[in-house]
């Protein structure tokens, strides 16, 4: 079975909603991308009219924004910290939306959603 992202077949009163057309690939869902700290590793996948999604399955470098000089610079990912997602995600290393890494220039909070993006944005503390 595959995820799906369609709306379900049965109603609240779970009588059946009537079928108006058949299934659509634009419709099938993916499992979470679980983006790891490692060499930079990207996945592409064709999406809604033709268009192209980069997935971001690893990646060792950060676009790290420093709020004092207000300049970006390329630095390297040394390590998950705390994430809000899921308590195990630091022991494993996955980065998501929200959670605190450590770089070579300090510790950093992901701004982005590196799984759907192709980058990872991060903002100095």
């Amino acid at each position: 079975m595959t995820i799906s992202q369609r709306r379900s077949k049965r109603s609240a009163t779970s009588s059946r909603y009537k079928k108006n057309r058949s299934k659509r690939l634009s419709e099938q869902g993916r499992s979470p991308t679980l983006t790891k700290v490692d060499e930079r590793k990207l996945k592409v996948i064709r999406t809604v009219g033709g268009n192209h999604k980069q997935i971001l399955l690893r990646d060792n470098i950060v676009n790290l924004l420093d709020k004092k000089t207000k300049k970006y610079s390329k630095v390297k990912i040394v390590s998950v910290v705390e994430t809000p997602a899921n308590r195990h995600f630091v022991r494993r290393n996955i980065m998501t939306h929200g959670c605190v890494i450590q770089t070579e220039k300090g510790k950093a909070k992901i701004t982005n959603r590196p799984g759907q993006e192709g980058t990872i944005n991060a903002v100095l503390f």
